[in-house]
C-alpha cells in the first residue's frame, strides 16, 4: 500500500514538472492534459486519478512552481539589483520553460478562473515582499513590475539585438 502511495506522489510530482513546463513553453491553451501526461511518461486515463480538470493542474503546476522557488531559489536575492541582474539575462529569455511564469503565462493568467488568480496574487505578494527586504516597497513593485515586463517583451521581439537591447536597458534603469 505504501509502495502505491509513493508511486502515486511520484506520477503526481512528474504530471506537474511536465505541466509547469510545458504551459510555460507553449501557454495553457496550447497544451492539451495528454500532452501533459505523454510527457510525463504516463497514460491520458491516469489524469482524473490526480486532478479534477485542467485547470486544477494549471494552478497545482503554478503552485509546484513556486513553492519550489521559495525552497531553493534560483535568482540571488541579495539586493535588488542583484536580483535584476540575474532575472534580465538572455539565458533566462531562452529558457521560457524553466523561467519566471508571470513572463511566460502572464497575459494569458489574466483570464484565468479566481482560484489561481488567488494564487497568482499570494505569489506575486511573496515576490514583492522579498525583494522589498532590500528596498522600498515601492522600489520593489516598480522593479518587478519592470522586469516581468521587459522579459516578456524581450521574448516577443523576433530581433536577438533588439530584445538584449531591451533586457540591458531595463537593468540600466535598474542600477542593476
Amino acid at each position: 500500500m505504501a509502495k502505491s502511495r509513493q508511486h502515486k506522489a511520484e506520477s503526481r510530482k512528474a504530471i506537474l514538472d511536465s505541466a509547469a513546463r510545458l504551459f510555460r513553453e507553449r501557454g495553457v491553451e496550447g497544451v492539451t492534459v495528454a500532452e501533459v501526461m505523454q510527457d510525463a511518461g504516463l497514460t491520458h486515463g491516469g489524469f482524473p486519478r490526480h486532478f479534477s480538470s485542467k485547470q486544477e493542474l494549471v494552478t497545482e503546476a503554478l503552485a509546484a512552481v513556486f513553492q519550489a522557488n521559495q525552497d531553493a531559489p534560483i535568482l540571488p536575492t541579495d539586493s535588488l539589483q542583484v536580483f535584476a541582474a540575474a532575472y534580465l539575462r538572455p539565458q533566462h529569455r531562452e529558457a521560457v520553460g524553466r523561467g519566471c511564469a508571470f513572463a511566460a503565462l502572464g497575459s494569458e493568467l489574466v483570464r484565468a478562473p479566481d482560484h489561481t488568480r488567488a494564487t497568482l496574487t499570494a505569489e506575486i505578494r511573496r515576490q514583492i515582499d522579498e525583494l522589498a527586504k532590500t528596498t522600498s516597497r515601492e522600489q520593489a513593485i516598480g522593479a518587478w513590475s519592470a522586469m516581468v515586463g521587459a522579459m516578456m517583451l524581450a521574448r516577443i521581439a523576433d530581433n536577438e539585438a533588439f530584445s538584449d537591447e531591451i533586457l540591458n536597458g531595463t537593468k540600466a534603469f535598474l542600477g542593476a
